[in-house]
C-alpha cells in the first residue's frame, strides 16, 4: 500500500491538531468536575440519561489520518527488514589467549535491511562476528500477513558474508533472492533533531516489531579518540533490534541501529543509529571489493580537549590534533608536524575527528591532499601525496601465487604463516596456520563458509602450517569423509565442519 506523501512537518502538524482534537473532544464528553468536599457519584446512578451522554464519539478526523499514515508506513517498511540467524562456535571460557579451555555452540539473532532488490541485506558486523553459518528469515508478504505466523511458514534462505567493516560495525550479506522488497539510503536531506523515526527489528527475537521515537541528537561521538558519530534516537531498540533500520516518515532508511546505552540491558531511550551517508559508503566499498578503501597520509590525529589544550599549550581547545607522524611517511615529507592543529582538509572547515576521518576516506587516492594546520600562530597549507590504505588481504594477495597457493579441495586460496607473514598480521591466538585469501572462482568446492581473512589451523585435530601440509592432509580422505577445520576468525577459535566431495 503506497504511502501519501507527507513529510516530517505535515507528521507533526497532524499530532498536534489530533492532541487538540482529541482534548476538545475528552473535554465535551466528561462530566463537570465535582467540587471538592462532594461527590456526583449518587447523582450519576440517578441520571442514567446524562451517564448516556457521556459515551465516547468517533475520533476526530486528524487521528484516523494519522493513524493511515502509521499503518501504511509499517506496512511497507516492514518487508524491507529481515531477521539474521547466526550459529557458530566461540569459547565459552578462556584459560589465556593461547588455548581455549571450552567450545559450544552458540546462537545469535539480530536484524538486517535488504538495500538492493537483487539480494544485499546489510547489519551489524557484531551480529555475524564468528558466523559458521548465515541465515536470513524473510517477512511475510502483506497479503499473506497473519496475526501470528505460523513457524513452518517462514521463508529463511542462507546468506554469504561478502565483507565486513569492524570499523563502523557493518557488515554485508548476499542471499540468493530477486525482487525482494528493499529501503532506500536517505542520504540527500539532513537527518533534524525532533524528527520522528521508527526503529524496525528483532527484539529479543520477535520479528518485525516496530517502534516509534524522535531523533534526540543528530550527531554523538561515544569515543572521542574514534572517528565514529551515531543518530542518538529514543525509539524503543532492544538487543536483538542491531543490524536493523532507523526510518523516517517516508520510509528511507536514516541509519541503521547498532548499540544501546542501558544499565538494565533494556531500551532506555538511548539507542544508536549508524548515519545512513556512512552506511551507503561502507555497503558500495563491501559490494565492489570486499572491504573499504580509504587513502592514507601515515599520520595519527586525535580530538583536542580542553585538559589537553591546556597541558600542551594550544592556542585552541577544540579541533584536531596531530598526534603521530610517521618517519619516512608522505606527511613528514610534506612538512606535517606532531602538534599541527587541523584546519581543513581538501579545502573543508575540519573541527571534529570523525570530519578529518571522513575526509581520508573520500579524497582519491590519485590526488594530491591539501591540508591547512595552525602551527603555532602561523597557518600552513601542506600538498601531501597520499597512499592507498592497503587492506591485509590485498597485501597478502600481492604475495600469493595462484598455482602454488590453490587448494583445490576446497576451492580457496591460502597462504602459510611464516616469519614475513606473521609481521603482517596480529594479534592471532595461534601464530601458525594457512589464511584464506579468497575462493577460486574457476572451481567448484564445498560451500563451507569460509571466507577471506579466516585461518586454518587444523584439519581432524592435526595441526597444519603450509598449504602443502593442508592438500596433503585432505589427500588422504576420500569422499564423503567427515572434516573438521579449526579456524580463526576475528580472534575467536571456531570449528568448521563439512564431508568431502
Amino acid at each position: 500500500m503506497p504511502i501519501p506523501a507527507r513529510g516530517v512537518r505535515r507528521l507533526a502538524l497532524f499530532v498536534v491538531l489530533a492532541t487538540l482534537s482529541l482534548s476538545t473532544s475528552l473535554a465535551q464528553n466528561s462530566p463537570a468536575q465535582a467540587p471538592l468536599g462532594k461527590t456526583s457519584g449518587l447523582a450519576a446512578v440517578d441520571k442514567p440519561k446524562e451517564a448516556a451522554e457521556t459515551r465516547p464519539g468517533p475520533p476526530p478526523e486528524t487521528l484516523v489520518q494519522l493513524n493511515g499514515a502509521l499503518e501504511a508506513l509499517a506496512g511497507k517498511v516492514s518487508q524491507g527488514v529481515v531477521q539474521v540467524l547466526v550459529t557458530g562456535y566461540g569459547p565459552v571460557e578462556e584459560s589465556s589467549r593461547a588455548e581455549t579451555a571450552l567450545i559450544a555452540r552458540q546462537r545469535a539473532i539480530g536484524s538486517g535491511v535488504v538495500v538492493d532488490p537483487s539480494g544485499y541485506v546489510m547489519t551489524n558486523a557484531h551480529v555475524v562476528e564468528g558466523a559458521r553459518r548465515i541465515r536470513v528469515v524473510l517477512p511475510v508478504p502483506l497479503s499473506e500477513g497473519a496475526t501470528l505466523e505460523p513457524e513452518g511458514k517462514r521463508r529463511i534462505l542462507e546468506a554469504k558474508l561478502v565483507g565486513i567493516h569492524t570499523e563502523s560495525d557493518l557488515a554485508l550479506l548476499k542471499v540468493t533472492a530477486k525482487e525482494l522488497p528493499s529501503l532506500p539510503l536517505e542520504t540527500s536531506t539532513r537527518v533534524r533533531q525532533g524528527q520522528l523515526v521508527f526503529a524496525v527489528g528483532s527484539p529479543e527475537g520477535l520479528q518485525n516489531t516496530i517502534t516509534m521515537g524522535v531523533v534526540s541528537s543528530v550527531a554523538r561521538q561515544p569515543d572521542p579518540n574514534k572517528g565514529m558519530v551515531y543518530i542518538q534516537t529514543d525509539a524503543p531498540i532492544n538487543p536483538g533490534n542491531s543490524g536493523g533500520p532507523l526510518v523516517d516518515m517516508n520510509g528511507h532508511v536514516v541509519g541503521i541501529n547498532t548499540f544501546i546505552l542501558s544499565g538494565s540491558g533494556g531500551s532506555e531511550g538511548l539507542g544508536f543509529a549508524i548515519p545512513a551517508r556512512i552506511v551507503r559508503f561502507v555497503y558500495e566499498s563491501l559490494r565492489k571489493y570486499g572491504h573499504v578503501h580509504r587513502s592514507e597520509i601515515e599520520a595519527g590525529a586525535q580530538t583536542i580537549t580542553p585538559a589537553l589544550a591546556a597541558g600542551l599549550g594550544l592556542k585552541r581547545s577544540w579541533g584536531v590534533l596531530i598526534s603521530d607522524v610517521k618517519p619516512g611517511g608522505p606527511a613528514e615529507a610534506a612538512g606535517l608536524k606532531i602538534g599541527d592543529i587541523v584546519l581543513a582538509a581538501d579545502g573543508r572547515a575540519v573541527d571534529t575527528l570523525p570530519a578529518f576521518t571522513g575526509a581520508m576516506y573520500l579524497h582519491p587516492a590519485d590526488q594530491v591532499l591539501k591540508l591547512e594546520v595552525l602551527r603555532d600562530s602561523q597557518k600552513e597549507t601542506l600538498q601531501i601525496p597520499v597512499l592507498q590504505e592497503k587492506h591485509p588481504m590485498d597485501q597478502l594477495l600481492d604475495l600469493a601465487n595462484p598455482q602454488t597457493n590453490l587448494v583445490p579441495q576446497l576451492a580457496i586460496l591460502g597462504i602459510g604463516i611464516d616469519d614475513r607473514i606473521r609481521g603482517m598480521v596480529s594479534d592471532l591466538r595461534i601464530t601458525s596456520g594457512i589464511i584464506v585469501l579468497g575462493k577460486a572462482a574457476e572451481l567448484f568446492g564445498p560451500d563451507i563458509g569460509l571466507t577471506s581473512g579466516d585461518v586454518i589451523h587444523a584439519i581432524n585435530s592435526r595441526p597444519v602450517d603450509t598449504v602443502e601440509n593442508l592438500r596433503s592432509a585432505l589427500a588422504q580422505l576420500k569422499s564423503g569423509d567427515s572434516v573438521a577445520l579449526q579456524v580463526e576468525r576475528q580472534g575467536k577459535l571456531q570449528f568448521v565442519s563439512f564431508e568431502l566431495d
